[in-house]
C-alpha cells in the first residue's frame, strides 16, 4: 500500500507533510505535491500533518479520487523531491476545501 496526495492539495501546496517523511518520498510541482508510491513505506506520518486533509491510504481513497494514485505515480517520476517545509501558495486558504480542482493542476 502507499499513501496518495489528492485533489485538495491543488493550488494550496501545504508542505507540513514533507518534513515528517522518513524516506523523502514527496515530490513538488508548481501547485501540487505527490508521493512516490515506490518509495513510500506506508508509515502514515504525513496524514496527520496535512492541513488540507489531502492525503489518503491508497486502499481508502474516496471513489472520486482514485485517479490520483496514477497521477502521483506519474508525476513523482518527473518532479523533484522536496524534503523541507515551505510556505503554502499565496491563496491556499482560499482554495483549500474547494472541489473540482483537477483542471488547475499544473504539470
Amino acid at each position: 500500500m502507499t499513501y496518495v496526495v489528492t485533489e485538495n492539495c491543488i493550488r494550496c501546496k501545504y508542505t507540513d507533510c514533507v518534513e515528517v517523511c522518513p524516506v523523502d518520498c514527496f515530490h513538488e510541482g508548481p501547485n501540487f505535491l505527490v508521493i512516490d508510491p515506490v518509495e513510500c513505506i506506508d508509515c502514515s506520518l504525513c496524514v496527520a500533518e496535512c492541513p488540507a486533509d489531502a492525503i489518503y491510504a491508497a486502499d481508502q481513497l474516496p471513489p472520486e479520487q482514485v485517479h490520483f494514485l496514477e497521477i502521483n505515480a506519474e508525476l513523482a517520476q518527473v518532479w523533484p523531491v522536496i524534503t523541507e517545509t515551505r510556505l503554502p501558495l499565496g491563496e491556499a486558504d482560499v482554495w483549500v476545501d474547494r472541489g473540482e480542482k483537477l483542471q488547475y493542476l499544473e504539470r
